[in-house]
C-alpha cells in the first residue's frame, strides 16, 4: 500500500509566483501583516520567553520586524533537515496551505520542538474566496460547458485539528477567524491575489488562459450575486489557526474516561448560583 500523499500543487510554480509577488514595488502584504500581528498577540498571551525560534516560510517575523536570532526555512516537498528537539517555538504565517504533505510536515515540526515547545501557525481555510470560486466555476460552465479549478482547495478546520493530533502534538487546538475584504470590482481582488503570490499553482490546472468572455461573465455573476448595498463586492478569507505543544510531563492531561464525579445530565439540571 502506497502511503505517499497525492501531490496537487506545483511547488516550483508556487515558489516562482511568490518571488514575483515579493519583487513588485507594492506587494499586497496587508492580509499577511494583519494575520502576523494576530499571531503575535496570541504569542503574548502565552506569556513566556522562547529560545531558538523557527519561522516556517519567513512571513511572520519578517512582517512584524522581529528578525534577530530567528531561523527560517522555506516550504518545500522535500523532508526538512531540522534537528530534533532544537526549537522552543515554531511559527508559520499563511504559507502552509500550499504544502502537499501537510501531515508529514506537522510530524517533522513536532519532532523539531523541544519538550514543552510551542507551535503556532495560520493558514487559509475552506471558506476562503468562496465567492470568486463560485463565480468562476459558474461562468466557465455556462459559456464552455465545462469548468476548471481556478482556485486551490483550502483546508477544513476540523481536518487540521485531527492532523495536529495525528502528528503527536499535545493540547492541539484549531480555530478560525473570518475576514471580509471589500473591493470596487472583482478584477481588483484578482490583482491583489496576484500581488500576494496566491495565484493558481495546481498541478492539474488548465494550461490555457481564462477566456476574456468567461472572465467578464464571472465578474457579472460575482457582482450580481454578492454585491453589497454600497456596490462593492466582498471577498471572504477564512483563517485557520493551529496551536500545539510538544509533549512534556508538566502539561495538564485530559481526565481518564469514566473518572467524572457527576453525570452530564445531572450537571445540566443544576442552576447557576446567580439564578433565583
Amino acid at each position: 500500500m502506497n502511503d505517499t500523499p497525492p501531490y496537487i500543487f506545483d511547488t516550483d510554480l508556487r515558489h516562482a509566483n511568490r518571488l514575483r509577488a515579493d519583487s513588485r514595488d507594492k506587494p499586497a502584504d496587508f492580509l499577511r501583516l494583519e494575520i502576523a500581528e494576530r499571531l503575535q498577540d496570541r504569542l503574548q498571551d502565552v506569556n513566556r520567553p522562547f529560545e531558538a525560534v523557527l519561522d516556517v516560510g519567513d512571513d511572520m517575523m519578517r512582517l512584524t520586524g522581529r528578525r534577530s536570532g530567528i531561523e527560517t526555512v522555506d516550504i518545500s516537498d522535500k523532508p526538512l533537515a531540522l534537528e530534533g528537539g532544537r526549537y522552543g517555538l515554531i511559527v508559520s504565517n499563511l504559507v502552509m496551505h500550499w504544502v502537499n504533505d501537510l501531515p508529514g510536515l506537522l510530524v517533522q515540526l513536532n519532532r523539531a520542538l523541544k519538550p514543552d515547545g510551542f507551535f503556532l501557525a495560520s493558514m487559509f481555510g475552506g471558506e476562503t474566496l468562496k465567492e470568486l470560486r463560485h463565480a468562476l466555476l459558474a461562468a466557465e460552465a455556462e459559456l464552455t460547458g465545462g469548468a476548471n479549478a481556478r482556485i486551490i482547495p483550502f483546508a477544513d478546520v476540523r481536518a487540521t485539528g485531527a492532523l495536529l493530533q495525528r502528528a503527536g502534538f499535545a493540547l492541539p487546538v484549531a480555530d478560525t477567524d473570518t475576514l471580509t475584504v471589500t473591493y470596487d470590482h472583482p478584477l481588483k481582488l484578482m490583482h491583489d491575489l496576484r500581488n500576494m503570490g496566491e495565484t493558481n499553482a495546481l498541478l492539474g490546472r488548465s494550461k490555457k488562459f481564462l477566456r476574456r468572455d468567461v472572465l467578464a461573465r464571472a465578474c457579472e455573476i460575482y457582482q450580481k450575486e454578492y454585491a453589497l448595498e454600497s456596490g462593492r463586492i466582498p471577498a471572504t478569507f477564512q483563517i485557520v489557526y493551529l496551536t500545539g505543544w510538544h509533549p512534556h510531563e508538566s502539561q495538564q492531561k485530559p481526565m481518564k474516561r469514566g473518572s467524572a464525579t457527576m453525570r452530564l445530565g445531572d450537571a445540566l439540571k443544576q442552576k447557576p448560583s446567580s439564578e433565583k
